[in-house]
């Protein structure tokens, strides 16, 4: 993963409604992309009352839970977060591939952007870095539903 993220951008989110689906599988890295995603949405003036957050088994359960409020729901962005950690099988793997086309084929079906906020990594210190460390991915992908949205609106 790049440390080089894009500059933050000046966005009112007063209008918006956000979703947010998270694992629970490792909830404890999890809940530091939560916090992140929640705390960006906040400082851009998101209310409360209009974020929606989800929580799921696993990473292999967010696009079904993703497509559902997509479908069924009034969002502007949806964020999906996940923390996956290789093991000594091939089942990450598995678990990373999956999620992660079923996210982006739910974003194309339905229109609603989706923000791939699963991270996933070699071993639990690269998870530990960017989900409760000093990568703070979370915010990022607070960024990232913002700006969507923000596109969304503007060719809906």
């Amino acid at each position: 993963m790049s440390r080089l993220s894009p500059k933050p951008s000046e966005i009112d989110g007063s209008d918006f409604s956000i979703a947010i689906v998270a694992a629970r599988y490792n909830d404890v890295y999890v809940d530091g992309l939560l916090k992140g995603v929640q705390t960006e949405l906040e400082n851009a003036g998101v209310p409360a009352e209009k974020v929606l957050v989800e929580r799921v088994p696993g990473s292999n359960e967010l696009p079904i839970a993703v497509q559902l409020i997509a479908k069924h729901g009034n969002y502007d962005a949806i964020v999906a977060l996940g923390a996956i950690i290789a093991g000594g099988t091939k089942h990450y793997e598995l678990v990373a591939d999956s999620s992660n086309i079923g996210l982006q084929q739910v974003a194309l079906d339905t229109n609603v952007p989706v923000v791939n906020g699963v991270i996933v990594g070699d071993d639990e210190e690269q998870v530990k870095d960017r989900c409760v460390g000093t990568i703070p991915k979370g915010s990022e992908f607070g960024q990232c539903a913002l700006e969507m949205a923000r596109l969304r609106r503007g060719y809906l």
